[in-house]
């Protein structure tokens, strides 16, 4: 596996948490950051993967078939957009 170096630079409240948590289970603060990222970047990948293939199929004919089912009512009390 080839490994690249990187400088991190992080508050110092999310480094001590951090730390504590490797602590807890038993690793190196690099290898909890590194898990840490590993998972943060599978699981967004994994949703871009996912809204991709659910999209594939759609086209604008799709939209305005769902856009044509919303409902004209004015908004309920309270529910109205503010005046800007």
């Amino acid at each position: 596996m080839n490994k690249a170096a990187y400088a991190l630079k992080l508050p110092q409240s999310l480094k001590t948490a951090a730390q504590r948590l490797a602590r807890e289970d038993g690793v190196s603060l690099n290898q909890r950051i590194t898990v840490a990222l590993a998972e943060k970047v599978g699981a967004v990948e994994t949703a871009a993967d996912f809204f991709k293939r659910r999209g594939s199929n759609a086209s604008p004919a799709d939209f305005q078939e769902i856009l044509d089912k919303v409902r004209s009512d004015p908004p309920t009390k309270d529910d109205e957009l503010p005046e800007w």
